[in-house]
């Protein structure tokens, strides 16, 4: 972590959860497009949705070369004379066939990592097309996943244990895709070829394991409503551990995990965490939203990564002193905050990973009480930066924002994303905080199995909802945590036996943040009007600012922890 010290505790979750200081690449090497999801789309692919993308992928770990083909169902919302998809130039593109009709060889290029088909006829606005294409290479290969993306080639007992990540830097490291949020997929089937003595395990629905003449076999995955880059391949010799979770909404959720042969014990310890972690996020926020797929969690050779309904496991079964897998039960939150709830800009990174990051200090709460939220909040306070806002207001990158030296708030997205809502829940209630959280994540305030859909959010959203659950207008608020890097700072005065509280933002903004006071043993609250209030005091009276932390503010302690 460039150096900086941080207790073993933390050093744990920071492994993952934190930004690495620099992205490294593995190869074969891929360019800047490719590298680049998200962002900035011009029109001609915004106009494009894919409805559905049937992929037949194989997988050969021996010559760590893949081969597919994926026949996409593309609508259009405008009139289209060619079609730009995202595909890596590290596969050669064969064929390409548009409704059936084979196209010549010339009819495509693909220089720079996005591919352009031009067309036989034109599609017309709210035409469709059926796009097949067939494609093989050497796939970029992850050097530290999941911080960098790519396939990651490793084995167990001898046998081939696979996967990927592509967060970082898009669905078109794997397959022909729209690289960017929106361009979510509404079905995806997946059909992995893998060789003998493993299994291919992927999102959605099993639909079963076909033979193939040469030994190896074809398992196959359905999939709906989903964000390309949570898209999915997981091979290894795995065993399954399976149960249904009866849900407090009256429906069943099927939840399996797959584990590396020998772990058995290990498994059963983790597979117990399923259920009672999945009846708090019911609980809390509302039903599990993949319900009608599974809740599947799959071992990795890589720290992890909330790919949906499959997320990526491999934290190696490590609890801290909370009693429960902090990663799994990110990963989880994940399925709320990211798979069902997605951000469509990535500018909006932070209602992803604040979210989750802020189920953990919840669920301690859930699960011991105030003493336990309060440690793990105290923990995750000393790793916030406040180099730059959590929101530009700008269209960006996934890079742009999760890596610092690109300008972005990096690990800010995860800590002070906690925080923020931490503070927002003190300062508006429970009841009005997750009504608000509920809107954002379903739509609507009464989600129930069957009524809700996976849907796109915004920080001006969230803004939105927050303020109207509150009854107030909370401008200030969000204009102070979300949009300038620097913390307000609360100045403390003592005159006689007066004690004068005053709020200084940035850049004199107005913050009417309320604080609570302890003196000598009592709490009292003062409502810091025009940002500033006074209370008499004692001269020698005991008194603590703040005594349960609830508001995130500046903190000398902190910062002289990232001035060593």
């Amino acid at each position: 972590m460039s150096g900086r010290r941080i207790n073993h505790v933390l050093a744990l979750a920071l492994c993952f959860l934190a930004p690495p200081a620099f992205a490294q690449k593995g190869l074969p090497p891929i360019t800047a497009l490719t590298a680049r999801s998200g962002g900035e789309i011009d029109a001609e692919r915004a106009a494009l949705r894919l409805e559905q993308a049937d992929l037949d992928i194989r997988v050969d770990p021996a010559r760590k070369f893949l081969s597919g083909i994926a026949t996409l169902q593309v609508t259009t919302a405008i009139r289209q004379t060619r079609l730009l998809i995202d595909l890596d130039r590290n596969y050669t593109v064969s064929a390409i066939s548009i409704d059936g009709t084979a196209l010549k060889p010339g009819a495509w290029s693909n220089p720079e990592g996005r591919l352009a088909i031009s067309l036989p006829r034109p599609i017309a606005a709210d035409g469709r097309a059926t796009v097949r294409i067939t494609y093989a290479g050497k796939p970029h290969e992850a050097v530290n996943a999941p911080w960098d993306d790519g396939i990651v080639w490793s084995e167990w007992e001898g046998k081939p244990w696979v996967a990927t990540t592509a967060q970082g830097y898009g669905c078109d490291l794997f397959w022909p895709c729209l690289d960017f949020p929106a361009g979510e997929v509404g079905r995806v089937r997946l059909n992995i070829a893998a060789p003998p003595g493993v299994q291919a395990i992927a999102n959605g629905v099993f639909r079963g394991q076909t033979p193939l003449a040469d030994g190896w076999s074809r398992w196959s995955w359905d999939a709906r409503n989903i964000n390309p880059y949570l898209v999915a391949i997981n091979i290894g010799p795995y065993r399954e551990l399976s149960a249904d979770y009866a849900s407090r909404f009256g429906n069943k959720v099927p939840m399996h995990l797959w584990y590396l042969t020998g772990k058995d014990r290990q498994a059963k310890g983790l597979f117990a965490e399923f259920a009672p972690t999945l009846d708090f996020f019911e609980a809390m926020i509302g039903p599990f939203p993949f319900a009608s797929e599974k809740l599947g969690v799959v071992e990795t050779p890589h720290m992890g990564m909330e790919h949906q309904t499959v997320n990526a496991y491999g934290n190696n079964y490590r609890k801290d002193e909370t009693g429960f897998d902090w990663l799994f039960q990110h990963e989880l939150a994940h399925e709320w905050f990211g798979n069902q709830m997605t951000a469509a800009n990535w500018d909006d990174f932070w209602l992803h990973e604040g979210y989750a990051q802020y189920m953990q200090p919840l669920y301690g709460q859930w699960r011991e009480g105030e003493a336990r939220y309060a440690a793990m909040m105290a923990q995750q306070r000393r790793n916030i930066l406040n180099l730059k806002p959590l929101v530009s207001g700008r269209v960006r990158t996934s890079e742009d924002v999760y890596q610092a030296e690109q300008g972005g708030p990096g690990q800010d997205i995860y800590y002070k994303g906690a925080w923020v809502l931490h503070t927002l829940r003190y300062l508006i209630g429970d009841a009005a905080f997750f009504d608000a959280t509920r809107r954002l994540v379903y739509g609507r305030p009464d989600p129930r199995p069957g009524n809700f859909t996976p849907r796109f959010a915004s920080t001006p959203e969230f803004e939105r909802l927050m303020t109207e659950a509150a009854g107030r207008d909370l401008t200030w608020f969000f204009n102070v945590y979300l949009h300038q890097a620097a913390l307000p700072d609360l100045v403390q005065t003592r005159t006689g036996d007066r004690l004068t509280l005053e709020w200084r933002a940035p850049g004199g903004a107005p913050f009417p943040m309320p604080i609570d006071i302890a003196v000598d043993g009592r709490t009292q609250r003062l409502a810091m009007t025009d940002g500033r209030d006074s209370v008499s005091v004692p001269a020698d009276a005991h008194v603590v600012i703040d005594p349960m932390a609830r508001v995130l503010r500046r903190s000398e302690a902190v910062e002289a922890i990232w001035r060593r």
